[in-house]
């Protein structure tokens, strides 16, 4: 498995990448609301990513018919955005962007709370969050692929959430998706290590219920098989020597309409 290492102007035009996929991200946040529907954040994705330079990378990606992923309550991933579904007060969604600028691809998603929701909602958001920061807090050179999802496991199950299994991060860079695959549950001290200028995705998928997971019809939409709700945090990441730079971080942006 070939993993492409970055340096120089390479790593300054993917934070140039990244900080617009964050960009798009945070003032997608700030518009959501009661009524809104995923129509209009594929629309809103499309615009603001013209308006920054960039194109979407997802539209068009095997076929994938949308400039954006919108995912919504029981939704895990790669949720189609429709003009007659609307956000309800209670919601949850998460909303993922990827933005190519310059032929680099930047990467991060959010799960947003629509008006006052559940207790179980609040709880499933913050747990996601904490367990994408709890892998990449152990990214660094000489880590191992393991840790991060040994790490992000051990949280989740100790809240008595799952981490979904057949989907985790990747490399990205000149593509959207390279190799290496990031598993977000395993063993430590497994996998490939990790070395700096390797850029990586950390994108746990954490239910409230059980980890299983069934496709709809559509091909894309994927959904938790119990109906239990789902919720997802992603940034890419740039390996460094003594830990990793968050290339799509813009979080006090983010927190005014992600529940904390």
């Amino acid at each position: 498995m070939s993993v492409p290492l970055f340096k120089g102007t390479e790593v300054e035009r993917l934070r140039r990448a990244s900080q617009a996929a964050a960009g798009t991200l945070a003032f997608i946040g700030s518009k959501l609301a009661p009524g809104v529907s995923t129509g209009d954040i594929d629309q809103w994705v499309r615009e603001d990513t013209a308006r920054r330079g960039g194109k979407p990378s997802q539209l068009g990606y095997h076929g994938f018919p949308a400039t954006v992923c919108t995912s919504r309550n029981q939704v895990v991933c790669h949720g189609v955005p429709n003009p007659e579904e609307r956000l309800a007060r209670g919601d949850i969604i998460n909303v993922d962007v990827t933005t190519n600028l310059e032929g680099y691809h930047g990467d991060t998603s959010a799960t947003f709370c629509i008006g006052e929701v559940s207790e179980d909602a609040r709880r499933i958001v913050d747990v996601a969050r904490r367990c994408r920061d709890a892998g990449i807090a152990v990214v660094r050179h000489g880590a191992r692929l393991g840790d991060i999802g040994a790490a992000i496991e051990e949280l989740a199950r100790k809240e008595g959430c799952s981490v979904v299994e057949e989907f985790g991060g990747h490399g990205i860079g000149h593509q959207m998706h390279t190799p290496p695959t990031v598993p977000h549950t395993g063993k430590r001290g497994t996998g490939i290590k990790l070395r700096s200028g390797m850029v990586i995705t950390v994108e746990p998928m954490v239910n409230l219920g059980r980890p299983e997971i069934r496709i709809l019809p559509d091909g894309w939409t994927v959904v938790t098989a119990d109906g239990s709700l789902s919720a997802q945090f992603e940034h890419t990441l740039l390996v460094t020597a003594d830990g990793c730079e968050i290339l799509t971080r813009q979080e006090p942006v983010l927190s005014l309409n992600v529940a904390c």
